[in-house]
């Protein structure tokens, strides 16, 4: 997976109707970021900056997006929302992946790891009696 980040400005005072839509997204944008091979999306907030990081499967998947018929119909509705460039596209400013850093914490042990693990802790102990 690709991860990619942007931001994004909201005009004063329109963050609870930006967060609503959100909130209430449509089924097709849905699909449509899913076609376009976009696997996770989450976006941040400070003040009226927006922080938008993504996993994608390839460097053209938001380009796709931007380029959708259902995006353009989104773009309308986030319009009055957000800065818009005179082509029509939201003003957004790519971020450059600095550091990354991934470990095991949090992620659960394989099913046949666990079994193991549990199959030698509780192995039958030899009795002494006779």
């Amino acid at each position: 997976m690709i991860r990619r980040a942007f931001t994004m400005r909201l005009k004063e005072g329109v963050f609870p109707a930006y967060e609503r839509h959100h909130k209430n997204v449509w089924p097709e944008l849905v699909r449509e970021i899913e076609k376009c091979g976009i696997a996770s999306m989450s976006i941040f907030r400070s003040g009226d900056r927006l922080f938008v990081f993504s996993e994608v499967i390839d460097n053209k998947a938001w380009e796709r997006l931007w380029r959708s018929d259902i995006h353009a119909k989104w773009a309308l509705v986030m319009d009055p929302l957000l800065f818009i460039n005179p082509d029509g596209m939201i003003d957004a400013g790519e971020l450059s992946e600095v550091y990354h850093l991934s470990t095991k914490a949090g992620k659960k042990p394989s099913t046949a790891k666990l079994k193991k693990k549990v199959a030698k802790k509780f192995k039958p102990q030899k009795s002494n009696r006779r």
